[in-house]
């Protein structure tokens, strides 16, 4: 039988750090509780990670790597109403992994400056994928709106999905990691977000849309 290799030093801190940021918020952690529960000494901790805000930066790496692997549109034809609906479960699935970026997102990007910088990369790529999605929608006669409507609407989609658990977390904080909990408000944030298209979709888009919304909600709902 062949055995697998232990992990690094290095990955398992990653590991541990992104389990404590989620859990206690990321202010509340520090170098050396992450040490503490290693149970390695903050030299050796520092070995691998200049501080904490190389670990959070380290972390980021991970999460935006995730999102380019996990976050496309079938090639080779136009997205539709299905495809959005998955994206966006992915999309809220990562949001939850690393949810102390969202959770805990002025704090950081006010003394993260590359944090600052790659978030809003981020920002910006979600905000063109929105407006793509509606554009290639309306070429198909699918979606009636203006241009002004589009960025509108992207800038909307992005807004939600990006506060979406700290809204949930200010409705139940007492709650809020709890599994049960948590699979209910990633399907309201999904449904959220896309029922700000909803008045724009007109044809089969808009058909299918209200099914799979009648089906959401009666998942929602029981």
């Amino acid at each position: 039988m062949q055995h697998k290799a232990p992990r690094r030093t290095r990955e398992r801190i990653l590991e541990l750090s992104l389990r404590l940021f989620n859990e206690f918020g990321e202010p509340n952690i520090t170098t050396t509780v992450i040490a503490e529960e290693m149970n390695i000494s903050p030299g050796n901790l520092y070995y691998h990670f200049r501080n904490k805000d190389d670990i959070v930066n380290s972390i980021f790496v991970q999460f935006d790597a995730e999102i380019n692997k996990k976050l496309s549109f079938p090639e080779g034809r136009k997205a539709n109403i299905q495809d959005i609906w998955t994206y966006l479960h992915l999309t809220f699935e990562l949001v939850w992994r690393y949810r102390f970026f969202y959770r805990d997102l002025n704090d950081l990007l006010s003394r993260n400056r590359k944090l600052e910088l790659n978030f809003k990369q981020i920002l910006s790529h979600k905000t063109k994928v929105a407006t793509e999605l509606c554009l290639g929608l309306r070429q198909d006669g699918e979606f009636e709106g203006t241009d002004m409507d589009i960025d509108a609407l992207a800038t909307n989609i992005v807004v939600v999905a990006t506060y979406w658990l700290s809204y949930e977390y200010v409705r139940n904080p007492r709650k809020y990691t709890e599994l049960q909990t948590m699979s209910d408000s990633l399907a309201r944030g999904c449904y959220q977000v896309i029922v700000l298209i909803s008045p724009y979709l007109r044809g089969d888009t808009k058909t299918a849309f209200e099914k799979l919304s009648q089906e959401y909600l009666r998942k929602l709902n029981p």
